[in-house]
């Protein structure tokens, strides 16, 4: 190997290391923001969950709306904390993952479609209209997957408790 090559493979190493313990933290950091908001608003605001009920999947549907409310709020702000510090991830990964399947179900999918192509243009409407807003759900949705597969990184309780009893 020539000295360009070996530098390249030494600072390739540096990143790989360096994602280890910084790409999970962005994730959970990003992701811990949006659902703190998430949680905030519905604790400061007033259940619509009742609304939308019938909207719910099986066996969402069932639940009364109160504890529905009530566990979205506090699985939303909970979840948060414990992305923050990188505490059950993978735990509140997939709560947060089905909490956020249910929400686009219920309330970001279109109410009606008449094509592919305007489902894919409307995705990003981010308004009260019936053209749907899923796309940044589903983004969320994507992010959560290397926190659920791979877990929180090196700057996470998880990854202390992991050390702990090796």
């Amino acid at each position: 190997m020539n000295a360009l090559t070996t530098l390249y493979i030494w600072k390739l190493q540096i990143l790989n290391y360096i994602g280890t313990f910084l790409s999970p933290l962005a994730l959970r950091l990003l992701l811990a923001w949006e659902f703190w908001e998430s949680g905030v608003e519905k604790y400061q605001g007033t259940n619509w969950f009742n609304g939308i009920q019938d909207k719910f999947m099986f066996p969402f549907n069932v639940v009364p709306p109160e504890i529905s409310w009530q566990m979205a709020t506090w699985f939303e702000m909970i979840g948060a904390i414990a992305l923050v510090l990188g505490l059950a991830t993978r735990f509140f990964s997939f709560s947060l993952i089905i909490l956020t399947i249910v929400a686009i179900h219920s309330v970001h999918w279109p109410a009606d479609w008449s094509s592919l192509n305007q489902l894919l243009t409307n995705g990003y409407d981010i308004c009260n209209s019936s053209g749907g807003n899923f796309k940044l759900p589903l983004i969320f949705l994507v992010m959560f997957i290397p926190l659920l597969f791979s877990g929180p990184g090196k700057l996470s309780i998880d990854h202390l408790i992991w050390r702990a009893y090796k």
